[in-house]
């Protein structure tokens, strides 16, 4: 049975949002000679920062927390760790509007994805020319200016900061990574055909351990603990209990992807199979069906078209080879990993039952 994520803690979501909101307007004070049309952009990218589970922020406010109230009890938040929190927010949503972009995809959060945004802009403002392709290099801009603001809000943060180095440092490994894992993801819609189908789990699961496991949990944790100063110790214990975690979240990403309620998710259901993306599931599907259906499966995926009849097909057919059940159950054993990770560990008890929380929320959840 899938759950609801808790709502983020108001601590964290509210300071988060504090700092975006201080961040903001001096962008827009720095930006004011460039004129309207950039106001607006500077608008459009403020309104991707809206929404959103905050779930990088609370990993990395959480990760801090584990290793300053280990050391001292009465250790206060300050700017430099909002700010870091506030950056990697940031940065998700220029991956995000290049993800959407990426994949054709309509909506984001239940609203127009960015370039949809931009596209509807150029309409309503009666410009010339083509409105989607105003649209699509619009958000290559958009996303490229929110990675800028990401740095820039990063760097006054450590500006002077016992830590910086090491931040600096993990900060540059995860936009490698994560873009990386980008770029395999998409190759890995036209390289499956080629690929040893004994191999395409493998090559999923490095999709995920790249574009989500590091990004989204053992990262964002460890450039907490980082700048609360971690030793080897305590950086070893929270990437034993992130990167099994982020596996968690994003197998659990790609079944929602597929049987993910649309109304809940804030994506058409199916999308995932909308956009033929080569996920564990699909490849653990796979491995159970005989060559025709196989054929079928490779021949349907990635059809934009794809009907609400059609979608239901294929998720009967995941479900009926058993690929969902074993999917279910890899979630559950790298959540068990990951809590174990945990047990012993040189942590802040409280911070350590935050993260517990923070885990089942990343891995039982409809959205």
């Amino acid at each position: 049975m899938l759950g609801v994520v808790p709502t983020p803690s108001p601590s964290v979501s509210d300071a988060v949002a504090a700092r975006l909101d201080l961040f903001l307007d001096r962008m827009r004070t720095e930006s004011a000679e460039y004129g309207a049309d950039a106001a607006a952009f500077l608008d459009a990218a403020a309104d991707t920062l809206s929404g959103g589970k905050r779930l990088r922020a609370r990993f990395c406010h959480a990760g801090w927390r584990a290793v300053a109230r280990f050391r001292d009890r009465l250790a206060v938040e300050d700017d430099a760790l909002w700010d870091v929190c506030a950056a990697l927010e940031i940065f998700q949503s220029a991956a995000l509007v290049h993800d959407d972009l990426i994949d054709n995809s309509d909506t984001r959060r239940g609203r127009p994805a960015a370039h949809r945004a931009l596209e509807a802009s150029h309409r309503s403002a009666g410009w010339s020319g083509d409105a989607a392709a105003f649209g699509r290099a619009g958000s290559v801009l958009l996303g490229d200016l929110l990675v800028a603001w990401s740095d820039d809000l990063l760097e006054s943060a450590l500006d002077g900061h016992s830590q910086a180095r090491t931040v600096r440092a993990e900060y540059a490994r995860m936009r490698r990574d994560v873009t990386t894992g980008q770029f395999l993801d998409i190759a890995e819609e036209s390289a499956w055909s080629v690929s040893d189908d004994r191999e395409h789990a493998e090559r999923a699961l490095r999709v995920a351990s790249l574009k989500s496991a590091r990004y989204s949990i053992e990262q964002p944790l460890i450039l907490g603990a980082s700048l609360a100063g971690a030793d080897a110790e305590q950086t070893q214990a929270l990437r034993r209990f992130g990167h099994p975690l982020g596996l968690a979240f994003q197998l659990r990403d790609d079944v929602l992807g597929v049987f993910g309620d649309a109304a809940v998710t804030g994506k058409p259901a199916g999308d995932d199979l909308r956009e033929g993306k080569r996920t564990v599931l699909i490849a653990l599907t796979r491995e159970r069906l005989e060559a025709p259906a196989r054929r079928v499966l490779d021949e349907m995926l990635g059809d934009p078209d794809l009907t609400a009849s059609q979608v239901s097909f294929l998720q009967e057919t995941i479900a009926a080879t058993g690929a969902l059940e074993r999917v279910e159950t890899m979630i559950a054993d790298y959540a068990r990993e990951a809590d174990r990770a945990l047990s012993g560990a040189r942590l802040e008890d409280a911070a350590v039952g935050e993260l517990r929380d923070l885990g089942r929320a990343a891995t039982v959840r409809s959205s």
